[in-house]
């Protein structure tokens, strides 16, 4: 009988950890949510303001969670902070939350966007041809090649941390290249002067560009786009929300290195300051991206792209022909290794919550090779049912609005924990503390209200799948107690 590890191995250095940072943000949205932002403020100018503030925002929540990753360095991550900071339910919730849809239903939305751009190779993975019609279901290729990808990255991350890390860091520097270079050639030999001074004339006009009747699909002229006004500053400010529903998204998932605390050296350093670079490096390259976008591609191509891939036509543009497998192919490094990132990390949260006795009681063991394996695979049957479900989509939209509570409720856990355990250690303490921390939870608390008037939908969805939570909290603790008694 194979001998189980009982504690994780701090094999994670710093690079390491600032790959899984990066790596974990940068998926497919970069490449396709311009199309969707443009569509809503109308102008270059609030195209670049809503990654801007985008990246302030996460930034700016990075550095804070720095103070709680040094005060709580083990595994669990936000789940653990959230847990001490206020009680065993609210985090809970938050891990109930990331089971149902936040992890499991980002790593199906990237493993199918994996696959659709893998299509662009070998047309045969489409999502059109559809392999299996069970009547009541259908799964397309693309389905089954998102599942292939997502099972095989969890039996990779099932052989150890060294395994996982090995394909992060390399799969991350090559898409931060890649992007680079992408920028770069952009501006070199995409770029025209007269496209960029056309953006960039009228670069804050706040409006909504729609289509008019008898726009071609193809083509666009100056007499088939049309901008309209916002009539009223909460109008405009309903837009702006939901404009950086897409750039958020982009931008998440900085925080998963928080839930691999245990397998970084020096987490009390190495977390935060990993927070800080990966944010850092993938907010300059999201923002010179767009603006390599403004200098390649008229703004009505930027908002009206086929199928949204802006980074497509871009790619065109520089590349001629060969740009949509450039860009093909930059997505599959892409998106391959963010899932690596959110697979790797996400059982460490299940497994900690294991511990509480919160989860399933197995995914609370470590395998021989130091990792939670049962967590990773019960993990992994629920992406990959997503996956079936055609319906992730949907949901990743619902839970935007339940990101940014949880995202609230953290770093207000800073002012809470600083008053009722000031003696917990501090080795290092949130940047700009009290006024970012509070600027942050102000600009989310905007965005939450906003969402809460313009999209109800998705808001008051997303807050169902956590109220589900509740109920089930209860029994998971009922079930504890029995079997305390019984044992």
């Amino acid at each position: 009988m194979s001998q189980s590890a009982t504690n994780f191995k701090p094999t994670l250095g710093l690079l390491d950890a600032t790959m899984v940072v990066a790596g974990s943000m940068i998926g497919s949205g970069i490449f396709i949510v311009a199309s969707d932002i443009t569509r809503n403020v109308g102008s270059a100018g609030w195209l670049i303001f809503v990654w801007l503030l985008t990246g302030f925002m996460t930034l700016t929540a990075a550095l804070s969670y720095g103070e709680l990753s040094a005060m709580y360095p083990k595994a669990g991550g936000q789940y653990v902070y959230l847990k001490e900071a206020y009680n065993p339910l609210i985090g809970f919730l938050y891990g109930w939350s990331f089971f149902a849809v936040i992890q499991t239903g980002t790593i199906a939305a990237v493993g199918v966007a994996f696959s659709k751009f893998a299509a662009y190779i070998f047309p045969s993975l489409s999502e059109k041809n559809i392999v299996l019609d069970l009547n009541y279901i259908q799964i397309s290729a693309a389905q089954l090649v998102s599942i292939i990808l997502v099972v095989l990255l969890t039996y990779i991350n099932t052989r150890g941390v060294k395994e996982g890390k090995l394909i992060q860091t390399t799969f991350t520097l090559a898409k931060l290249l890649a992007l680079f270079g992408l920028i770069v050639f952009g501006f070199l030999l995409g770029a025209k002067a007269g496209i960029w001074d056309a953006n960039w004339a009228d670069a804050w006009s706040f409006g909504k560009l729609e289509r008019t009747q008898g726009g071609d699909d193809l083509v666009f002229v100056g007499e088939t786009i049309q901008k309209t006004a916002y009539p009223t500053l909460f109008a405009i400010i309903g837009a702006l929300a939901a404009a950086m529903v897409g750039s958020i998204f982009s931008s998440d998932a900085w925080n998963n290195v928080t839930f691999i605390a245990g397998e970084i050296k020096r987490p009390e350093r190495n977390i935060g300051l990993s927070l800080f670079l990966g944010t850092l490096i993938v907010t300059i390259i999201y923002v010179s991206a767009n603006l390599m976008y403004t200098a390649v591609l008229p703004l009505n191509e930027i908002a009206f792209a086929e199928n949204d891939r802006v980074a497509v036509a871009a790619s065109q543009n520089i590349f001629g022909e060969a740009g949509t497998i450039v860009i093909a192919i930059m997505i599959m490094v892409s998106t391959f290794g963010c899932n690596n990132g959110l697979i790797l990390s996400g059982a460490r949260v299940y497994y900690t919550m294991a511990k509480d006795g919160l989860f399933f009681r197995r995914a609370a063991n470590l395998n021989r090779n130091g990792v939670p394996e049962r967590g990773l695979w019960i993990q992994c049957l629920w992406a990959c049912i997503l996956c079936l479900s055609g319906k992730y989509g949907d949901l990743l939209d619902y839970v935007v609005f339940v990101v940014l509570i949880f995202y609230i409720l953290t770093i207000a856990g800073i002012f809470r924990l600083r008053k009722m355990r000031p003696d917990i250690p501090r080795p290092y303490k949130a940047f700009g503390y009290p006024i970012l921390p509070a600027i942050y939870i102000f600009l989310a608390t905007a965005m939450c209200i906003a969402l809460l008037f313009f999209k109800p939908k998705f808001a008051s969805f997303g807050l169902v799948i956590v109220l589900i939570g509740i109920p089930v909290y209860y029994m998971a603790v009922a079930g504890k107690k029995h079997i305390d008694k019984s044992i």
